[in-house]
């Protein structure tokens, strides 16, 4: 008889129970109707605790009065972060819970979820114009979490965290990239605005041959993206390095480069960690192989001259800053370079001019040093004007030509140079 009452007892708290949510969920759906937020975040939170063993059709009122409050609370930049993320987790709990059964709300739910997705993209650029990159970077890996189907949301969140400096967060979010195969490549649908005369992207093919229709937009074309894994892997290994990771940064490259032995980003991360490394050798042999890839790249052949100059081969580094000079003759520090690679060789013709003695064998030895030294001046000339008359305001050029010319006795040029160093500086 005692079980009994027990069982009865159990019921009717039961039924209680059951009877509080369902005013609670009354009391907040009126609350969130009337714009009262405050409350029914309040009525909500006192049903915390027990709406998980509730009926299916009270859990799917919950969550979807959940996400209203939620998102509204964002709109009006209340917690927006936390506010955002609670409502992306409400309505993934309802459309969950729905999945196999009656649909009640999960169309409401849908709706919300398309204007909470936008929203939080919209803002994660306003934040990324206005410089916040880390909120920017939360906002759409907050979008990724409510929609896993579109990895861009990732992909940028690793942007904006890179941008913030927040590497190891940028890690992760890589990491996950890698691990899920994405590329980010598309086809791009393109189109000339009749009235800018600027090609633009329509976003699909259906859009953009509407524009065409209307006559608004000429020249239909499509064009395929590039792969954005190579930059993905790049920046896993430059993070890996720069937390003094090198052997994983060297494996990232390497597994990269398995797959895609020829691409020239992943080359150029190579030779960037080897550089670090101090590894001259294996950078030059990476560089070269660079160059066999994009034979008309003068930034590789400048590359090449720099690090051929330090390992002490100067007339392969000459060969290498005139042939990137030959392919982009407006660059400053190809010219610069070069005058300094030229400079560099009377260095030793200095230190033996310094050391002689007053006999006449000394005297003519002397001699054929300061000439050697005057033609190495003479032929460095042309380089530091030809600098100049791009950037006729380098200081560094100016001041060299300066002094090249006080050794050289010319006075006049030494004061026409010095007069425009001191109006610079």
């Amino acid at each position: 008889m005692m079980k009994r009452k027990v069982l009865i007892a159990s019921a009717m708290l039961f039924s209680a129970v059951v009877f509080a949510q369902k005013d609670e969920l009354k009391t907040a759906e009126k609350a969130v109707k009337q714009g009262n937020l405050t409350e029914a975040r309040t009525t909500l939170q006192t049903l915390d605790g027990t709406i998980e063993n509730a009926e299916d059709k009270y859990k799917s009122h919950y969550y979807l009065l959940k996400a209203k409050t939620y998102y509204e609370m964002s709109k009006q930049g209340i917690d927006v972060l936390a506010s955002y993320e609670t409502a992306g987790e409400a309505l993934k709990k309802l459309i969950a819970l729905e999945e196999s059964g009656k649909k009640k709300y999960t169309d409401e739910a849908n709706e919300i979820k398309a204007k909470l997705l936008a929203d939080l993209v919209n803002s994660a650029i306003e934040d990324n114009k206005n410089g916040n990159n880390d909120a920017a970077a939360k906002k759409l890996y907050l979008a990724y979490q409510l929609d896993k189907t579109n990895q861009d949301y990732l992909y940028f969140a690793s942007v904006y965290s890179i941008n913030n400096q927040d590497y190891d967060t940028a890690l992760k979010y890589y990491l996950e990239l890698k691990e899920l195969g994405y590329t980010g490549e598309r086809t791009q649908y393109l189109a000339v605005n009749k009235e800018t005369g600027e090609e633009e992207d329509l976003g699909n093919k259906t859009q953009r041959d509407l524009m065409v229709k209307s006559g608004e937009y000429i020249k239909p074309t499509e064009r395929e993206t590039e792969s954005r894994y190579p930059e993905i892997v790049k920046n896993i290994a430059l993070i890996y390095s720069q937390q003094g990771k090198v052997d994983e940064a060297i494996a990232a490259v390497k597994e990269a480069r398995a797959q895609s032995p020829k691409d020239i980003n992943l080359i150029l991360a190579e030779a960037d960690l080897y550089i670090k490394l101090d590894d001259k050798e294996k950078f030059k042999a990476l560089m070269e192989e660079a160059i066999a890839e994009e034979p008309n790249n003068p930034v590789l052949y400048y590359n090449l001259g720099v690090i051929t100059s330090e390992m002490g081969n100067k007339e392969d580094a000459r060969k290498y800053y005139e042939k990137a000079i030959q392919l982009d003759p407006e660059k400053e520090s190809y010219y610069m370079n070069l005058a300094a690679l030229e400079l560099s060789e009377e260095t030793p013709l200095i230190e033996e001019m310094n050391n002689l003695g007053n006999s006449k064998a000394d005297n003519i030895r002397y001699d054929e040093l300061k000439q050697k030294r005057e033609n190495i001046y003479k032929a460095t000339i042309p380089h530091l004007e030809k600098l100049l008359s791009i950037n006729p305001e380098n200081v560094d050029a100016l001041k060299t030509l300066m002094n090249i010319y006080g050794n050289l006795g010319e006075t006049a040029k030494f004061k026409e140079y010095k007069t425009k160093v001191e109006s610079i500086e």
